[in-house]
């Protein structure tokens, strides 16, 4: 058993490396293709969250996973102002500046939403309440999704990219494995993949274009707060595979309905 668990470990870790760069550096060259909202609706995905959660499912039972999810959507909402404040910040302030203060307010407002014992009730509510202010806030922030980058790649520039996502997951997973069962939830949807992302946009294309992306992106997280609370509701009933399905199911069609309803709107 002792031997088993450094190989899941192991394979976990592989999994998020290869998950997270190759999403990052799709979703990179998709928005300077394509513009900031296809791009966000990628960035959006649960790459290096999908990932922890498969090796929670190995390591833990049903229970476990159902509760983990509730930390998982209090993450989510976190992210909503990780999201707006780098959003914010980027029109007018360097990277450090930028994540720096992003990071501050995601780790306060995981860390202050410990004082209080949450329900998956709860935690769907303050996804409810979060998400639909900072989508108004952010509004601000999106600037014209025509913008294009038009940038020539090469195996050089997306290898730097994909270590870059590498750096974040090793430092990231390390951390996990000292925490506890409620910030086991939490910390696997840590902004890894979306910080990187946005490490690469804001070198790359400048920080309103990258803040266009963290103003786009908060639509299409709502679909992953669902998707969440689909896992919490089902793990145990249907098993936690089946509720993973389910879940990055309805993350999928909530993207899909944010392409077609911007399609329809431009129509």
């Amino acid at each position: 058993m002792s031997a088993a668990l450094p190989s899941v470990f192991w394979l976990g870790l592989a999994l998020k490396i290869v998950m997270t760069a190759g999403i990052v550096v799709a979703a990179s060259m998709v928005v300077e293709r394509s513009g900031p909202f296809i791009g966000a609706l990628i960035a959006a995905l649960p790459t290096a969250g999908s990932a922890a959660l498969i090796i929670l499912a190995v390591e833990h039972d049903a229970h476990f996973i159902a509760q983990s999810a509730i930390g998982s959507m209090l993450a989510n909402v976190a992210c909503a102002f990780f999201a707006l404040t780098y959003a914010a910040l980027a029109q007018r302030r360097g990277l450090v500046v930028s994540l720096g203060g992003a990071f501050a307010v995601w780790l306060s407002v995981v860390f202050l939403s410990r004082l209080i014992d949450w329900s998956a009730a709860m935690a769907f509510a303050a996804n409810a309440i979060v998400y639909p202010i900072a989508i108004y806030i952010g509004s601000r922030f999106r600037g014209d999704d025509r913008v294009r980058s038009r940038v020539a790649f090469t195996a050089r520039d997306l290898a730097w990219r994909a270590g870059v996502v590498t750096l974040c997951v090793v430092v990231v997973t390390g951390l996990s494995s000292s925490i506890g069962s409620y910030f086991s939830g939490v910390f696997a949807f840590f902004p890894v993949a979306m910080s990187s992302f946005f490490i690469i946009l804001h070198t790359r294309a400048g920080g309103p274009v990258a803040a266009s992306v963290g103003a786009h992106v908060l639509a299409p997280l709502i679909g992953l707060g669902l998707g969440l609370f689909a896992v919490h509701l089902l793990a145990e009933p249907l098993g936690v595979w089946w509720s993973y399905l389910i879940g990055l199911a309805i993350g999928v069609a909530w993207n899909g309905l944010l392409w077609g309803w911007k399609n329809r709107r431009r129509d």
